[in-house]
């Protein structure tokens, strides 16, 4: 059996299953629950809850969580999988990497834990102005897509108020992405906003943002340079050179 419960005005789903799930659960309950709330917003959260109750998956159950997943691919924004099942935890584990957003595996005592983290945002941008054309943004934590959603309306806000962009783009506090559908977001961004800043500096201090400024620059019609964490002020002097 499959209960579904519906909160956040629809963006987050709890489901509850018990028992021995078979076809007609996930067709008759999950499908609808799924499609309706999908039918409000653009990405849902779920929690997935096999609580002691849960004795296992049919055949027909199996091939209904594949169509589900392939039909809804880009749907879910985040996934909170519940369970003290072994071969559950274990291969969701391996397979998150894969999947286009956050997974978190949690024991069924932990479940107040996922129901937090489900809520809750992974990640955060924050700009600061830096006086004329100069904007400071900190990307922070591990970013979802709607955080980077929310991002995308307040720099088209700083844009507006500017003539002209040079950006501070800070990965000192920035863990990477939560899932591919992030990615997938941070590169629409950067791609629409591409031909706006005549300069970026790119702040950080691990080898793999350095690449990041080397990759950007081919994609930016812009001056790009890297510099440490350290040398902020060295990044803010070369934006406000003339």
């Amino acid at each position: 059996m499959i209960v579904v419960e519906t909160q956040m005005d629809g963006a987050l789903l709890e489901v509850e299953m018990s028992g021995h799930i078979n076809q007609d659960d996930y067709t008759n309950t999950l499908v609808p629950a799924i499609e309706t709330a999908l039918g409000k917003v653009d990405a849902l959260r779920m929690v997935v809850v096999l609580g002691e109750e849960f004795r296992g998956f049919d055949m027909g159950a199996v091939w209904a969580d594949t169509q589900l997943g392939l039909t809804h691919w880009s749907g879910f924004d985040r996934l909170a999988i519940v369970s003290d099942v072994g071969w559950i935890t274990t291969s969701i584990r391996l397979t998150a990497a894969f999947l286009p957003c956050p997974v978190q595996v949690f024991e069924v005592a932990e479940i107040e834990t996922a129901r937090r983290w489900i809520r809750e945002s992974l990640g955060a941008v924050h700009f600061q102005d830096l006086g004329g054309t100069g904007l400071h943004v900190s990307l922070m934590g591990k970013l979802d897509p709607t955080v980077i959603k929310g991002a995308e309306d307040d720099l088209n806000a700083e844009i507006r108020a500017r003539d002209g962009l040079r950006l501070l783009l800070d990965l000192s506090e920035f863990d990477g992405w939560q899932g591919l559908s992030a990615l997938g977001a941070h590169f629409n961004l950067i791609r629409d906003h591409s031909a706006i800043p005549d300069r970026v500096a790119v702040l950080g201090d691990k080898t793999w943002q350095h690449m990041g400024q080397r990759v950007m620059r081919h994609f930016l019609n812009a001056d790009t340079k890297f510099f440490e964490t350290a040398d902020i002020e060295q990044a803010k002097a070369w934006l406000a050179e003339v």
